[in-house]
């Protein structure tokens, strides 16, 4: 399917290691994580000179969809763009590679030189950056423990010490200066699947007081930065 159901849950420590608990041995961890079960994520997301993703987010603008640049253990030997969309509660993700001297560019507001060979999803971050002036806005970074289930394609992942970070300048370096933006012992579920999620992980996953939220990582980060700067204001 071109487009997955998303579902994300604000969990607090005990709930995340009760839900691990009863699906560690139902649900295979991805292949990708490291000793401990879990790798680092970092993403530079890019919003327009007003701000439009971030207010799409928050009235629940739908469609919608931003652009982030994404690396892993803060390794610039592998970096993606990904352009991630929202439509009728379902999400998309479309992505391509970039090299690191690309990502340098973006990372400092440069479109690149238009070149015909980019894919469709550069070429529309290029083509955005110039009309539109988006630009590098905020460093989410987060650890994730990710467990993967081949039936209903699903995905599920605990991210913790979600962390927000304004030193755009900064993405490819080995650590960032950054801040928790959730109260402390709170963290982020995410379920991810296709057309269904199997009934046995259904069940193992439902807690009378789980949370759902509709705002991502971008917005909770995002608006922790807007309201500094609106209060240093």
């Amino acid at each position: 399917m071109d487009y997955r159901n998303e579902i994300k849950y604000i969990v607090a420590e005990t709930q995340l290691v009760l839900l691990k608990n009863r699906i560690g041995h139902l649900i295979e961890p991805d292949r990708h994580a490291g000793p401990d079960g879990q790798y680092r994520i970092r993403s530079l997301y890019f919003d327009d000179y007003y701000d439009s993703c971030y207010t799409e987010n928050e009235i629940g603008t739908d469609p919608r969809e931003k652009f982030r640049i994404r690396i892993y253990n803060a390794d610039p030997g592998r970096i993606s763009l990904e352009l991630k969309r929202k439509q009728h509660g379902m999400t998309q993700k479309l992505s391509c590679r970039l090299t690191e001297e690309q990502c340098r560019t973006l990372m400092a507001g440069r479109p690149l030189r238009p070149d015909s060979s980019y894919s469709a999803v550069l070429q529309k971050l290029n083509l955005l950056m110039n009309t539109r002036l988006l630009r590098p806005r905020v460093i989410v970074e987060y650890d994730r423990e990710p467990y993967v289930e081949p039936l209903g394609n699903t995905r599920i992942t605990f991210d913790r010490n979600i962390r927000s970070s304004d030193a755009v300048g900064l993405f490819l370096e080995k650590s960032v200066p950054a801040r928790p933006i959730m109260p402390a012992g709170k963290h982020i579920l995410e379920v991810k699947y296709d057309e269904f999620l199997p009934d046995y992980l259904y069940r193992n996953l439902q807690l009378s007081n789980l949370r759902q939220t509709a705002f991502s990582k971008y917005y909770l980060c995002r608006r922790y930065s807007l309201s500094g700067i609106r209060s240093a204001e």
